[in-house]
């Protein structure tokens, strides 16, 4: 028995990679229903075929909703009765984010808002969202964007609370082998016996794999406190070392440099150092507590305040750092690397 015995969960952004990844953990579990949210029919029909083929005796759980989290009335014909919500339906690549504010802010902002006060209207237990390590110190539309959606978490954390709904944010890094991630794009040059591209050779970035992310979605579901944002410990590695450690699985096929993209940073930040202040150290995650503060400023006047940040942020250049080798290691655990490399041996 669990949490989730007997329980809806509704995931928007059903049909991406997190989506399929969470349904997969879910799906033969005691929960009752997982109710699929996205704007997608074609990829919603594919994993219905997909669910009725390889797991006809749990394919009746899941049930599909067509909608889009910006028109707040499709988000209300999914939400009733359900009881958990994992809120992934954004737009995630920043160069298009870049050119595209506006799309970014009614998708990931508002989008996000809707999701949240449908919840709290329909009394819902648990909302978790899936923020990106770009939020921390956002230099580009899709980071400031998610920034946004955080804060719209935060916001209304506290009285979502006392109308019995409880929100909260993950944080993530890269997820390796999902949609969007470099991994795939590597893999496709390789195979077209083209050279790997690099934006920057010292870049760094963390890389988790799907079922890490996964596992930090459960773990706030199950210790989430009313504005809680949860980032799990992650190792990183500089682009240059993942490139080779794709090469090194799948043929070198040399490398050529282009420089950065719209919006790229040299590394990334899981925590900030104003956030680090109120961390709390869990082992594998970090907790870190909404700001308690309210907008009665003259307390701050009057009482001020000790310590207003942390030593140093928690980042992808200051992490656990793998080499080409441990690169290799953490990729051969991916669904995606392991069926490539069966590919290729049946060819």
């Amino acid at each position: 028995m669990s949490v989730f015995e007997n329980k809806t969960l509704l995931i928007t952004g059903g049909t991406g990679s997190f989506g399929h990844t969470v349904l997969k953990h879910f799906l033969t579990s005691d929960i009752k229903e997982i109710r699929i949210f996205s704007r997608d029919e074609k990829k919603q029909d594919d994993m219905r075929h997909e669910l009725q083929a390889n797991h006809p005796d749990d394919a009746a759980k899941v049930k599909f909703y067509i909608g889009d989290v910006r028109d707040r009335s499709s988000v209300d014909d999914a939400m009733y009765g359900v009881n958990y919500i994992f809120h992934a339906a954004a737009l995630k690549e920043v160069p298009s984010c870049e050119f595209f504010p506006m799309q970014a802010v009614k998708t990931n902002v508002e989008g996000t808002d809707n999701v949240v006060h449908s919840a709290i209207y329909y009394g819902v237990q648990s909302v978790v969202l899936l923020s990106t390590d770009k939020a921390a110190y956002p230099i580009n539309a899709m980071g400031i964007s998610k920034a946004l959606a955080e804060r719209v978490i935060y916001s209304n954390a506290r009285v979502a609370a006392e109308r019995g709904t409880i929100l909260s944010c993950t944080r993530y890094g890269n997820v390796m082998c999902s949609r969007g991630s470099v991994i795939p794009l590597f893999r496709e040059q390789i195979r077209n016996g083209h050279e790997i591209t690099i934006t920057d050779p010292s870049m760094t970035r963390f890389m988790m794999n799907l079922d890490e992310a996964v596992a930090l979605v459960m773990f706030a579901f199950q210790h989430a406190n009313p504005g809680d944002l949860f980032v799990q410990k992650a190792d990183a590695c500089t682009i240059e070392d993942l490139a080779r450690a794709v090469q090194k699985l799948f043929g070198d096929t040399g490398t050529q440099i282009i420089g950065t993209r719209h919006g790229e940073k040299l590394y990334e930040t899981l925590v900030t150092r104003e956030e680090m202040l109120r961390a709390e150290d869990m082992g594998e995650y970090y907790r870190i507590a909404a700001d308690s503060r309210d907008l009665n400023y003259d307390k701050f006047f009057i009482e001020g305040t000790v310590k207003t940040e942390a030593d140093e942020s928690y980042t992808s250049h200051n992490t656990n750092k793998l080499d080409v080798d441990g690169m290799v290691k953490k990729l051969l655990i991916t669904e995606y690397i392991q069926e490539e490399l069966k590919n290729m041996e049946n060819v």
